[in-house]
């Protein structure tokens, strides 16, 4: 491989189940719970080839990526732009609670995104915009690298539909479990990339 070709590994791990269980929980802070560390624990278990770690500010994200970051003395950022996308009103909410007035909510939202955004949430668009402008900055800095990171589905999503070319309206069609693993290559060429993803939402 000559300077000219150079591979960045980018590993993406959503968090671990949190406290309170499933939920429309964008942006509210709260901790994983036991069995969130423990799925999150299991899905990397020893593994730690990484040469940096940056995380998701909230913590269900940062205090696992500190343990691994501290466990095997790599650096680990932080990186608000990583966060989940915001969901307004459906913070904090469940899907039955959503659904209870209109069985058909979810799956509007699923299927059209862009035309039922949920009341005083982040636009797709805004959240394609401060995610990938987060994910080119890693890319750039971290170039020839492996790096994790640690996130969230929304981000897991967009990042995944970005490097495949799919319209932003089918991010909602990928199937991000707790603690699954992507792994995606960027071969580097002069000034130009191919990315690939190598799997998808599994374990190392």
């Amino acid at each position: 491989m000559t300077d000219n070709n150079i591979t960045t590994v980018i590993d993406m791990i959503r968090h671990g189940e949190p406290v309170g269980g499933r939920k429309y929980r964008g942006q509210i802070d709260d901790p994983l719970s036991d069995k969130g560390w423990q799925q999150m624990r299991s899905a990397i278990a020893d593994h730690h080839p990484w040469n940096i770690i940056v995380s998701s500010s909230l913590c269900r994200c940062a205090d696992f990526a500190n343990e691994i970051g501290t466990r095997h003395d790599i650096k680990v950022l932080t990186e608000p732009r990583l966060m989940e996308i915001g969901f307004g009103e459906w913070e904090g909410k469940t899907a039955a609670e959503l659904m209870q007035n209109d069985s058909k909510r979810l799956l509007n939202f699923w299927q059209s995104p862009l035309e039922h955004t949920p009341p005083g949430a982040e636009t797709l668009y805004e959240f394609e915009s401060r995610v990938i402008a987060a994910y080119d900055h890693v890319l750039n800095v971290y170039r020839g690298k492996h790096v994790l990171l640690v996130g969230h589905a929304g981000k897991m999503r967009m990042v995944i539909r970005h490097v495949l070319g799919m319209p932003i309206d089918r991010m909602f069609s990928l199937n991000i479990s707790n603690a699954g693993i992507t792994r995606i290559k960027i071969e580097h060429y002069d000034n130009d990339s191919f990315s690939k993803v190598v799997f998808m939402n599994g374990q190392l």
